[in-house]
């Protein structure tokens, strides 16, 4: 590297290349770089001063120091924007985790309040062993009516109750009041023993007010084998309510009505000093076993429907049904 004393700075190319280099090494913040910048190859740096001490030198020695200098801007450009580079890939990207902040519970999903009732519910009846399954939302009247002993002239047929489906080639096409039509399909399909829970959507046209929803959830149970009896229902639906309700709880049974059974019952249990309604059951109708084909003189079974979101707003002690289909993340994330 040619020597260049005598110019106005009194440093030659190689030493200035020694000392720019041996710099660079050790700056190690982006302001240090920017001063070696400044310092080195600004506009009043050392290699600038360098050049213009280049008019106190020989014509030859000119040249020859000159192109060193010139050569010597470029490897230093080269070097300085390497480092920059480097720099920048060190430093940690937008939206990564800052391990100076203060912890935080990370945000996360869960499943619907409903959902987690459901699951519950159909697992305990698992355990005494039902069968999960699941049938259609869009249904037929036949199934949702005929074959579960519900007349023609049977208040629920009305529009006013019935979210009926317009077609042009059928008018028997019903988005489902009940999970019930699953009983006759079940039957229909399948000879006894049968135990099955079925959970699922439901529809009806009506007012919604803080304990009614025009569509929720409902659960029904079936079970047909020869010789069950009225206390094989009591049974399992009294350990069912120990199971979500807790060991101690108390259950009452009612007569109540419905057509796809008979005898029919409410139960209840005993809530904060009041009997409350949580599903309706009883025995199955003999025209709804002989509608499937059984012989109702061989076998007997029995049937129940419940709501899930009603048994949570018992357990969690929520007083608006509505609240489970708003999506309101204020009350989602509340299980």
């Amino acid at each position: 590297m040619p020597k260049t004393e005598g110019t106005q700075t009194g440093e030659t190319v190689e030493e200035l290349k020694l000392a720019a280099v041996a710099a660079l090494d050790s700056a190690d913040s982006n302001d240090q770089l920017e001063a070696w910048r400044v310092d080195f190859m600004g506009r009043k740096g050392r290699l600038t001063g360098l050049l213009r001490g280049l008019g106190s030198l020989e014509i030859d020695e000119r040249k020859v120091v000159g192109a060193a200098a010139n050569r010597l801007r470029g490897e230093l450009e080269s070097l300085f924007e390497e480092r920059v580079n480097q720099s920048k890939s060190s430093q940690a990207p937008v939206g990564s985790i800052d391990i100076t902040l203060p912890g935080r519970k990370p945000s996360h999903g869960g499943l619907h309040p409903s959902t987690q009732m459901i699951r519950e519910i159909t697992q305990a009846f698992n355990e005494m062993g039902f069968q999960t399954i699941e049938g259609p939302e869009v249904e037929l009247e036949k199934y949702n009516f005929d074959m579960l002993n519900i007349p023609a002239d049977h208040p629920a047929r009305d529009q006013w109750d019935t979210i009926w489906v317009d077609d042009d080639t059928h008018n028997d096409v019903l988005l489902r009041t009940h999970t019930s039509p699953m009983q006759a399909r079940t039957m229909e399909t399948n000879d006894p023993p049968i135990r099955v829970i079925v959970p699922g959507k439901c529809y009806r046209y009506e007012s919604t007010d803080a304990t009614h929803e025009w569509h929720f959830n409902q659960v029904e149970g079936l079970a047909v084998d020869e010789g069950i009896t009225f206390a094989d229902l009591k049974g399992t639906l009294y350990e069912f309510a120990r199971r979500i309700f807790g060991p101690s709880m108390k259950v009452r049974f009612r007569c109540d009505f419905f057509p796809f059974v008979e005898p029919g019952v409410d139960m209840s249990i005993e809530w904060q000093g009041n009997w409350l309604e949580i599903m309706g059951a009883g025995m199955v109708h003999p025209k709804v076993l002989e509608n499937a084909g059984y012989d109702s003189t061989k076998y007997t079974g029995f049937a129940f429907g419940m709501g899930p979101e009603r048994i949570s707003m018992l357990r969690n002690e929520i007083t608006d049904i509505r609240h489970f289909f708003s999506n309101d993340l204020r009350f989602l994330t509340q299980f």
